[in-house]
């Protein structure tokens, strides 16, 4: 007595070939669009880190057109996480603006 068996369908290596093709060319357009977002978002991350920077001059209560960031941390204007970032990033505040460097 023969048992049938049913027949296991299964992908052919062509079309395996194909998918893979497919994925390769979706990455190729995905990719450097992901890294292009990357810099754009850390380009508006700096802009708003300096507006917050500068709004914090503005309400410094001494002279704001001679203010250090390092003032503003004693002062307790800005955190020491936001000095030690600003130093990292090159800000600086020359006559009361906030400038990167």
């Amino acid at each position: 007595m023969k048992l049938w068996r049913k027949k296991r369908k299964a992908f052919t290596l062509l079309e395996m070939v194909v998918v893979i093709f497919i994925i390769s060319i979706l990455l190729l357009i995905i990719i450097p669009n992901i890294a292009t977002q990357k810099s754009h978002a850390e380009s508006k991350t700096d802009e708003a880190f300096i507006t917050t920077i500068q709004s914090q001059v503005d309400l410094y209560d001494g002279n704001s057109s001679s203010v250090t960031l390092e003032q503003l941390e004693k002062d307790h204007y800005i955190s020491s996480k936001q000095l030690e970032h600003a130093n990292d990033k090159g800000i600086t505040i020359k006559n009361g603006i906030v400038q990167k460097s």
